[in-house]
């Protein structure tokens, strides 16, 4: 999701985030499946669905690992910013090889996670592109060595 904010007050109820439990589970479970599971009809269930995407609450996509799809060095940068840290947060936004940006309390003002071909993309993406943006003063890199757990099956507890 490109911009959470503009989701953080829709309020859920029950019956959505049982939706949206189910689609975490198999994002292309059928929605009669899902009304049997939840209550609802196979209209209702699209109704609600659609609605939810809609507001920004979810997004149903293909979730790659990225090692597969040719993409071998990941990394975590944390950045420390010099004046408007949402100028610099946009800019990294709109990177390619930046799957996630968040603003941060503590050592760094951002963290960005990078995805990259090999380390000399990575290399190129920090050196070259992410210390040049105005306002960036520092970088720290934390190359992922060996990925021990990632999901997207949290619920909506």
């Amino acid at each position: 999701m490109a911009n959470r904010d503009r989701n953080a007050n829709v309020p859920l109820d029950s019956v959505s985030k049982a939706i949206i439990e189910q689609l975490q589970e198999d994002g292309r479970r059928a929605y009669a499946t899902i009304g049997k599971a939840v209550g609802l009809s196979e209209a209702a269930v699209r109704q609600r669905v659609q609605k939810l995407l809609d507001q920004g609450v979810m997004q149903i996509v293909a979730v790659t690992d990225p090692r597969t799809v040719g993409f071998t060095r990941q990394a975590m940068v944390g950045i420390t910013v010099e004046g408007d840290v949402d100028a610099v947060a946009d800019a990294l936004a709109a990177m390619d090889e930046v799957d996630y940006v968040v603003v941060t309390a503590g050592s760094f003002d951002l963290m960005a996670e990078l995805i990259c071909e090999d380390d000399e993309h990575l290399l190129e993406l920090i050196n070259k592109r992410i210390r040049a943006l105005p306002g960036v003063r520092r970088t720290e890199s934390f190359v992922y060595l060996k990925l021990r757990k990632q999901t997207y099956t949290w619920g909506t507890r």
